[in-house]
C-alpha cells in the first residue's frame, strides 16, 4: 500500500502531492513507497518540498475526505500559524490571520481565481462563503511573496484546487450529511480523464438554521449556500494544452445588527438582518512548451465579481480582470529561469456611493532556480509593480534549502518583502476615501530545520519567523459622531515573530499521528506611539491529531485543539480546548456511513468579543463513489 509522508511542518496529518502536481517516489528500508510532497505554489511551478526554502502547508484530499469538515477555513484553523475567527456560527463573518496578520495580507486563489472581494473597506477574501464539496487540496504558503503574487501576499498565500489527479474514466460521488441546529448538506461530484485530458464538476449545498451570533441572544441566525465549480485541462499534444475553470456561490448568511439610533447597542434577536452573496469567476488560458519542454509558457485570462445586497437595499457590487503570462527557461539541469508579466483592474460599487472608481495594476517579475551542488537549492527574484494611483513598487525575495542525506536533515530559509495596496474603499470610499494614500510595506524572514527519523515514518520541524508591515493605512476618528472618520497613512507598525513545531508519525499502517505548537507575539503599535496585541489572534496554539483503523472497516479520527492568550476589544478572551471525532464504517468498497462530532467538551466560548460559538453537536454522513 502506497502511503504519503510529507516532509513539512504540518500539524494536523499526513498530506499528499498538491493539486495538479506529481509526485517523486521514495522507497524506505521497509519496502514501504512513500511519495515526495510537490508544491505548486512555492515557486509557481510543481517543485519538490523537500527543495524549497519557503514554509508550505498542504491539507490533501485524503485529510478532507477524512475530516468530512463543513468550510475550508475549518481546515485552516488546525495548520500551524493560522487562526480563523468566525462572528458567530457557520456562514458569519470570517476573518484568517497568518502568522498574526489578517485577511488583507493574505491572497486566495480558487482553481488560479483570486477571489478576494474589492467592496469590502479591504481587499480580503469573504471565507465564511467557501465550502469543502469536491475540493481536492489546499495549498498555504508563508512568508511576504510580492515577488511572486503581487499585491496583498504579505503574510502569504492560501491555494485551493479542485481539479487533482483523476483515475481513467468517468467517476462520480456523493456525500449527504444532517445533524445538529438544523444542518443539511449535500455534494456531488463529476471526475474524468483520458489521454491526459482531466475535468471536474461540483455542486455543493448546505443549510443550518444555526445559532444567534450575538451572545445572550435566543434568534438563530441561519445560512444557505449553494456552491458549483467547473475545472478542466485538455492536452491537445505533448506540448499544447487549454485549461478553465469556473466558480459560482449563492449565499444568504443571517446575522445580529446594530440598532441605528444611539447608544448602537446591538440587537442579538433580531430576525430580519441578512445579507445575500452571489460570486462568480472564470479562468481560462492555455500552455505551450518550445524547446523539447525547456521553454514553458502559460498564458490566461481572468475575471471575478462579488455582489452582496444587505437586507436594508444596500449593495456591494466588484469586479476584478487580470491578464497573466509566465514563462521559464530550463538553462540547465540546476538552472531555472522565470519571469511573467500581468495586468490587473479592479472597480467596485459601494452602498449608496455609487462607483468607487477603478484601479489598474501592472506588474514584471522574474525569479532565478538554482542548484549550485547536490541537496542545495537557492532563489532569487524581483518584482515591480506599477499602480494606476500611486506609481511604482520594487518588491524582492530569496530562498534556500539544504539537505543532508546522511542524517535527514533540512534546513530552510525565506526572506522577502511585499507590499498591500489601498482598496477602493479606502481610496474612494464616500467621506472616508483618501486618494492619497500610499501602499502599506512588508519585510519577512523564516528559518527553519526539519528533520526526519525512522526511515522517514517520522517527520519534525521547527520554524522561525519574523514579518514588519510599516507604512499603515488606518481609519481615524475625526468626531464629533462615531461614524465620523477617515482614512490616513500612519505611523505605525505592526510586528509579528513566533515559532512554528510540527510532527507527523506513521506509526504503522493504521495508526498515524500529528501534532503542533505555535506561538505567536503580534504587535501594532499605532501613530500615537502606544502598543497593543493583534485582535483575535490566540498567543498559544496547540493540535493533536489521530487517526486509527482497529479493524478492517473501521476508521476513528479526531483532534484536540488548544487556544489561549487572545484578545478582542481590549479584554482577554477565554482559553479553551476543542474536540472533534468521527467514526467511520465502509460499508462496501465504495460507499461508507459516519458519525462525527464537534466540541465535544462543550466548551462555551469566544473568538470575537461578544459573539457565540457552536456547543456541542452530532452529524451523521454517507458518502458513496461510482
Amino acid at each position: 500500500m502506497t502511503r504519503v509522508l510529507i516532509s513539512t511542518a504540518s500539524a494536523l496529518a499526513l498530506m499528499a502531492a498538491a493539486a495538479q502536481a506529481q509526485d517523486a517516489a521514495q522507497t524506505g528500508e521497509d519496502g514501504v513507497t512513500r511519495l515526495e510532497a510537490i508544491t505548486v505554489t512555492a515557486n509557481r511551478a510543481p517543485t519538490e518540498k523537500s527543495k524549497t526554502g519557503s514554509k508550505v502547508e498542504q491539507v490533501t484530499q485524503e485529510e478532507i475526505e477524512e475530516k468530512a469538515l463543513v468550510s475550508v477555513g475549518d481546515h485552516l484553523t488546525r495548520l500551524p500559524g493560522i487562526s480563523v475567527a468566525s462572528s458567530g456560527g457557520v456562514g458569519t463573518a470570517t476573518g484568517i490571520f497568518m502568522r498574526g496578520l489578517g485577511g488583507a495580507y493574505v491572497k486566495t486563489l480558487y482553481n488560479g481565481i483570486d477571489i478576494s472581494d474589492t467592496t469590502g473597506t479591504q481587499v480580503l477574501t469573504q471565507y465564511q462563503y467557501l465550502l469543502t464539496g469536491g475540493i481536492t487540496g489546499i495549498e498555504v504558503l508563508k512568508g511576504s511573496q510580492g515577488t511572486l503574487y503581487g499585491s496583498s501576499s504579505i503574510a502569504g498565500l492560501v491555494d485551493i484546487a479542485t481539479l487533482g489527479e483523476a483515475e481513467e474514466g468517468i467517476h462520480h460521488s456523493v456525500h449527504v450529511e444532517a445533524g445538529s441546529f438544523g444542518t443539511v448538506r449535500g455534494h456531488y461530484g463529476l471526475t474524468g480523464a483520458q489521454d491526459g485530458s482531466k475535468i471536474a464538476a461540483n455542486v455543493t449545498g448546505f443549510r443550518t438554521d444555526g445559532i444567534s451570533a450575538l451572545a445572550g441572544g435566543w434568534e438563530r441566525d441561519g445560512y444557505d449556500n449553494v456552491t458549483l465549480d467547473l475545472a478542466a485541462e485538455h492536452r491537445i499534444n505533448e506540448a499544447f494544452s487549454v485549461f478553465g475553470s469556473l466558480l459560482y456561490i449563492d449565499a444568504k448568511a443571517e446575522y445580529d445588527a446594530l440598532d441605528s439610533a444611539p447608544p448602537y447597542n446591538p440587537l442579538p434577536n433580531d430576525p430580519d438582518s441578512h445579507e445575500t452573496a452571489t460570486m462568480t469567476g472564470g479562468r481560462f488560458g492555455f500552455n505551450f512548451d518550445l524547446m523539447d519542454g525547456r521553454l514553458k509558457n502559460t498564458l490566461s485570462v481572468q475575471g471575478f465579481k462579488s455582489d452582496r445586497q444587505q437586507a436594508w437595499g444596500g449593495s456591494f457590487i466588484g469586479t476584478r480582470q487580470k491578464v497573466d503570462y509566465q514563462g521559464s527557461f530550463e538553462a540547465t539541469e540546476r538552472v531555472l529561469l522565470q519571469y511573467g508579466v500581468d495586468r490587473e483592474r479592479q472597480d467596485a460599487e459601494g452602498a449608496g456611493g455609487g462607483p468607487l472608481d477603478k484601479i489598474d495594476l501592472t506588474g514584471v517579475w522574474t525569479q532565478a532556480v538554482v542548484e549550485p551542488v547536490d541537496n542545495l537549492v537557492l532563489t532569487a527574484g524581483l518584482r515591480h509593480d506599477d499602480h494606476s494611483m500611486f506609481g511604482g513598487y520594487t518588491t524582492w525575495r530569496g530562498t534556500a534549502s539544504y539537505l543532508l542525506d546522511q542524517t535527514g536533515t533540512r534546513l530552510h530559509s525565506s526572506f522577502g518583502t511585499g507590499f498591500r495596496a489601498p482598496g477602493l474603499y479606502e481610496l474612494y470610499g464616500p467621506g472616508v476615501g483618501n486618494p492619497g494614500l500610499k501602499p502599506e510595506t512588508s519585510r519577512s524572514f523564516d528559518i527553519g530545520i526539519e528533520q526526519r527519523f525512522l526511515d522517514g515514518r517520522l517527520t519534525a520541524d521547527l520554524t522561525y519567523f519574523n514579518v514588519e508591515v510599516e507604512d499603515l493605512i488606518d481609519w481615524q476618528y475625526t468626531g464629533p459622531n462615531p461614524w465620523d472618520g477617515k482614512y490616513f497613512q500612519v505611523d505605525g507598525i505592526r510586528k509579528s515573530r513566533g515559532i512554528e513545531l510540527s510532527a507527523s508519525y506513521d506509526v504503522s499502517e493504521q495508526f498515524k499521528l500529528a501534532g503542533s505548537y505555535t506561538y505567536i507575539d503580534s504587535k501594532i503599535t499605532d501613530a500615537y506611539g502606544s502598543t497593543y496585541q493583534q485582535a483575535r489572534v490566540p498567543k498559544h496554539v496547540a493540535v493533536l491529531s489521530a487517526s486509527v483503523r482497529p479493524a478492517e472497516k473501521w476508521t476513528l479520527s479526531g483532534d484536540l485543539k488548544f487556544a489561549a492568550d487572545s484578545v478582542d476589544g481590549g479584554v482577554k478572551l477565554k482559553d479553551y480546548v476543542l474536540l472533534n471525532a468521527k467514526v467511520a464504517y465502509q460499508v462496501t468498497e465504495a460507499t461508507e456511513v459516519y458519525l462525527r462530532g464537534e466540541n465535544l467538551l462543550d466548551q462555551d466560548y469566544q473568538v470575537v468579543k461578544g459573539y457565540n460559538t457552536p456547543g456541542i453537536a452530532a452529524y451523521a454522513g454517507f458518502k458513496a463513489t461510482f
